[in-house]
């Protein structure tokens, strides 16, 4: 018989945690995050310096098309693996940690660090499975992330799936129970992060995670919905189903590949809001895109839905008539998709209308405002509509998405 935590594909992890470290230089941000902001890493390369960190075994994405991207991945596994025979890392068997998160407007945001089942996780646009993504999964985007895990004796995640857990059952109890558990780090995060805590929530202590989570799926066949790191996620899926094809079927129930760490974070959780995520063109002529656009749809000055963009200081809008999309996002994108693909141009995904605007103001570059979507929307959309846009929304900036900290073996 399986157990409650098999029924909801969230387990207990031997959890990596490093001791004896400066851990403020250990943990950094998303590695696709900053990536149109190349002085951020190198603040953070300088803070780091020789230093553990885990700066040295994750990939930030603004290095992905460097020509010696092989040459880093390589060093990755290397230290990787030297990080583990040095015996920077405590093991917690067996386990979860719960995590308090001070953001840096003082929200804290709470959340569970466990294992999600990777056979339970489909990322295709028509799911039905109990883990799916709410964003589109860009395939091309998986090669390379390939590349830097197949080969990793460990894993380092900044991946967070959301829960619609409106009773606060699964996560938020501990809140009034960490007195009683060990705290296993305690400390501020670099560059704005914020400060993070973590204690341990031995198996023997996690029956209500358990039961929360039980009691969410008899509700609902979709129980996680990925709200950071879908790719990520999408990566050990597709490294999971390359390692099985090797292993013998009593060897598959339990392979470390076959699951990938993650938080835990119900959308409810007060600190949690939904940011809108901007575009900005690069090498583009701005005139020839809105000419584009207007030849693309069916536009006008005021009537239809808002479309607003940004160039050269100045700030306009376009409104198209009969939108394909109820979301403008939906619109814009479905017309961005086709103009980078026809111009040789690039695209970025930019949290921040100051961000936006700078690096719009610059001559050959042409940005999108979005709105926000309301997170009360996101469950209903992906159980109705399948898979949203990519880059639909983005929970909270830059400085505030996950940091890299705990670790699991993943051979």
């Amino acid at each position: 018989m399986l157990s409650s935590f098999e029924k909801t594909a969230f387990l207990p992890a031997d959890i990596l945690i490093p001791e004896g470290l400066d851990m403020t230089k250990w943990s950094v941000v998303a590695c696709d995050q900053y990536t149109s902001q190349p002085q951020y890493w190198k603040q953070v390369e300088a803070f780091v310096g020789d230093a553990p960190s885990s700066l040295g075994v994750v990939f930030p994405e603004i290095y992905l098309e460097d020509d010696d991207y092989h040459v880093r991945i390589l060093k990755i596994n290397q230290t990787m693996a030297a990080y583990l025979e040095s015996g920077i890392f405590r093991t917690q068997k067996d386990a979860f940690v719960y995590v308090e998160r001070t953001l840096a407007n003082g929200k804290v945001r709470k959340g569970v660090i466990g294992m999600v089942d990777l056979e339970a996780y489909d990322y295709t646009s028509a799911a039905k499975s109990l883990v799916r993504a709410t964003e589109k999964t860009v395939v091309e985007r998986i090669p390379p992330r390939i590349k830097v895990r197949i080969d990793a004796p460990v894993e380092l995640p900044h991946i967070m799936l959301l829960i619609d857990d409106p009773e606060q059952s699964a996560i938020e109890p501990y809140a009034d129970k960490k007195a009683q558990l060990e705290a296993v780090y305690d400390f501020e995060l670099m560059q704005g992060g914020g400060h993070i805590k973590g204690y341990l929530v031995p198996k023997s202590d996690a029956d209500g995670i358990a039961k929360g989570l039980e009691k969410l799926r008899a509700k609902s066949d979709l129980l996680f919905a990925v709200g950071d790191g879908n790719h990520s996620l999408a990566t050990a899926k597709e490294c999971w189903e390359l390692t099985k094809k090797q292993l013998s079927p009593n060897e598959i129930k339990s392979h470390p590949a076959r699951y990938a760490l993650a938080e835990m974070v119900n959308i409810h959780d007060e600190s949690l809001e939904f940011e809108p995520i901007h575009r900005v063109l690069f090498g583009v002529d701005p005139k020839d895109v809105l000419d584009a656009l207007a030849n693309f749809y069916n536009v006008s000055d005021s009537e239809g839905q808002r479309i607003t963009y940004t160039f050269g200081g100045k700030q306009g809008e376009v409104f198209v008539k009969n939108p394909p999309y109820t979301l403008p996002l939906g619109t814009l994108q479905h017309f961005l998709d086709d103009y980078v693909a026809k111009k040789s141009c690039k695209i970025d995904y930019i949290h921040g209308d100051d961000v936006v605007e700078a690096l719009s103001a610059e001559a050959g570059n042409m940005g999108f405002f979005l709105p926000a979507m309301q997170k009360s929307e996101l469950f209903p959309s992906v159980v109705s509509d399948g898979v949203l846009p990519r880059k639909t929304f983005s929970m909270g900036e830059a400085a505030d998405k996950r940091f890299y900290l705990e670790a699991r073996k993943i051979k």
